[in-house]
């Protein structure tokens, strides 16, 4: 039997989970990419024009999928289109629309009674229409991903500049403008076979310096109620109920403000540390909701008696990396440390202040709070990255 998974870039998701996934499951897997010269020379790929449905459903039909997925935010209505024309259990096309539009994100949970956020879009080539009173601001692409030029603005130059230099970057890109949620960040975890919805856990998140919005650290925290039934609420007037689901938002007055919604497994390796915290094999579990099997039958944990934390080496400058650790696995007391290294020694990059100035990611999985953040501090200063400018 044959799964197929559609992805752009090769991520660590696809390559260390969903691959190996499927070959637990003894199933054979193609990764469809319009980029198949990226992927590792030992990687099951195939070239497919993957954001055009019709293209993926081409690739796939002859060949009887039993499943088609993907994990990538871009591709999600494609596949999810093509799901259904193949006749495949799948993700509700406009709510993977939904989900990656933030414009009309916010306009759907505000005709569902749930939160009204303001929220102006810029086409391409328009001026920025902003009362005063809307900030301060956030200003982002409609359909970007990784904090990828999106900024905290305090007022109209300020925004009018960002606006200007984004399209210095990006001229065709459509943005939003949203009032600012304050508040700290949070994270939901989910799983839906398209009629329950169950619940994984979440994470807090320690975001760098404004005005941008990296993300430094994560530590373990799932949400309790009542803010638990209100991002059910949420996720249901978006449409979201099948496969993995990741979703970001602030609790403010006692009551949930979602930033975004990314129809997917958590990034950034964060989707491989979930499944050693909960010991489950979680991309099993996926491709598992898209062969038609029901949450009930997952086995998924309904408590995690373990805590987590997770930081990001974040370069603080452009150059070029000339040294840094190269993947770690190390036992401190009873709390697991990894390191996994996100730029290879050598690589040149920009300094963005978005996640794409990772360097590696660290992780401790450990009894309790204190053992966990004691043991990533002393393992994460015997560890050192150099960049040259």
């Amino acid at each position: 039997m044959r799964i197929y998974l559609t992805a752009l870039n090769p991520t660590d998701a696809v390559l260390e989970g969903f691959l190996p996934a499927a070959e637990s499951l003894g199933l054979s897997a193609t990764v469809l990419t319009d980029r198949p010269t990226e992927w590792p020379a030992d990687a099951p790929v195939t070239r497919c024009a993957v954001r055009d449905a019709a293209a993926v459903v081409a690739a796939t039909v002859s060949n009887r999928p039993v499943a088609l997925l993907s994990n990538s935010d871009h591709l999600q209505e494609a596949t999810a289109i093509a799901a259904r024309k193949l006749g495949l259990p799948g993700k509700d096309p406009d709510a993977a629309r939904l989900c990656k539009d933030k414009a009309a994100a916010r306009r759907a949970i505000a005709t569902a009674g749930l939160d009204l956020v303001r929220t102006v879009t810029v086409d391409p080539g328009t001026t920025p229409e902003v009362s005063a009173g809307m900030f301060p601001a956030v200003v982002k692409p409609r359909e970007g991903v990784a904090s990828e030029d999106a900024y905290l603005v305090a007022d109209l130059p300020e925004l009018l500049a960002r606006v200007a230099e984004i399209r210095g970057r990006r001229p065709d890109v459509a943005l939003v403008v949203e009032e600012y949620l304050a508040g700290e960040l949070r994270t939901f975890e989910s799983l839906g076979d398209g009629t329950t919805l169950a619940s994984l856990g979440g994470w807090c998140t320690g975001l760098g310096p404004p005005p941008t919005f990296t993300e430094e650290s994560l530590a373990w925290s799932p949400p309790a109620e009542p803010a638990s039934t209100q991002l059910r609420a949420c996720l249901d007037a978006l449409g979201v109920g099948f496969g993995a689901c990741h979703t970001e938002y602030v609790i403010s007055d006692g009551r949930v403000r979602l930033i975004e919604v990314n129809y997917r497994l958590i990034g950034d390796r964060m989707d491989l540390i979930l499944a050693e915290l909960l010991g489950v094999p979680l991309f099993e579990h996926v491709i598992r909701l898209h062969l038609g099997e029901p949450v009930s039958a997952l086995g998924l944990p309904a408590t995690v008696d373990s805590h987590a934390q997770v930081e990001y080496v974040c370069a603080d400058t452009s150059g070029r990396l000339t040294a840094a650790p190269g993947p770690l696995d190390t036992v401190h007391g009873e709390v697991r440390l990894g390191c996994r290294p996100l730029r290879a020694v050598g690589h040149f990059a920009e300094h963005t202040g978005t996640n794409r100035d990772y360097l590696a990611v660290l992780h401790a999985i450990g009894p309790d709070q204190d053992s966990v953040r004691q043991a990533l501090a002393a393992f994460r200063g015997d560890l050192q990255w150099t960049i040259v400018e």
